[in-house]
């Protein structure tokens, strides 16, 4: 009989030493950053409804509550304005999402070696660099408008804001994957809960002239802290009480994000 030698036996082969979550953040932040760096004009196009609010909004508020504030009406309304930037442009990083899972785009990332908790994190992260250019043209064009930049309190707002804007994002990815099938229902969901947390946050106008009952709401809604928190730090005061309850809804808001984000992320090749 005939033996026949089929060579030797091919040993299976030991998968490639996993790539640390931080390289893997970087590689994805670095990819969701290329258009923005190919076109900054969408970050001045960003840009307008902020102006639009300060120019028109913020006149307003100053002739309306000037008693009230005196001449800080800037110092209460600016660091608003940076949080409703956050808000807006964070809590619709999920549609860019849903542009990938019609184009195949996001099935292409999940069979590379990329950790699934990085393809959430980095991008929820690329969403805070054109925020950050946004918030400094605000505040440079503030300034000479009897803005007082207290430099150290506002480095402080806004890294609390990117913490604050990566568990945002990370909700805004997980809608867009529950929704994936149904795209429209994205806006839908996303304006309902958008404009009340906005304004019962005080955001735009102080909530201490309003019914008790909104009162009594915003103590539940994590967006009021970080609104009190930005006001606080713009000011310089860093260690006040409102500031530690900021940083911990922020806090709050980015772990549970993360983790229903992630878990959705995990979820998404199905």
């Amino acid at each position: 009989m005939t033996t026949l030698t089929l060579g030797p036996t091919l040993a299976p082969t030991t998968a490639q030493p996993s790539r640390s979550l931080l390289r893997d953040i970087r590689i994805v932040m670095t990819r969701e950053l290329r258009p923005v760096l190919r076109d900054p004009f969408s970050l001045l196009f960003g840009m307008i409804q902020p102006l639009v609010f300060l120019a028109l909004f913020g006149p307003l508020l100053s002739g309306s509550m000037g008693a009230t504030f005196g001449a800080g009406v800037w110092q209460w309304f600016v660091p608003s304005i940076l949080v409703m930037t956050t808000l807006f442009g964070t809590s619709t990083t999920g549609a860019n999402l849903l542009s990938e899972f019609q184009t195949g785009a996001h099935e292409r990332m999940l069979v590379t070696p990329l950790s699934r908790s990085s393809l959430l994190i980095g991008r929820a992260l690329k969403e805070m660099v054109p925020l950050f250019g946004q918030a400094v043209i605000v505040i440079a064009v503030m300034t000479p408008f009897a803005f007082d930049l207290q430099l150290g309190g506002a480095i402080v707002g806004l890294a609390l804001l990117a913490v604050f804007g990566v568990g945002l994002g990370s909700f805004s990815y997980a809608l867009a994957i529950a929704v994936r099938k149904q795209d429209w229902m994205f806006w839908v969901v996303q304006q309902t809960f958008l404009f009340p947390l906005m304004i019962l946050s005080g955001m735009l106008l102080p909530l201490e002239t309003g019914p008790e009952w909104m009162r009594i709401a915003s103590k539940f809604n994590p967006l009021s802290y970080v609104v009190d928190a930005e006001r606080t730090l713009f000011s310089g005061d860093v260690w006040s009480g409102a500031a530690l309850w900021g940083l911990i809804a922020a806090l709050v808001t980015a772990a549970v994000g993360l983790t229903v984000g992630i878990r959705a992320m995990l979820r998404s090749a199905n």
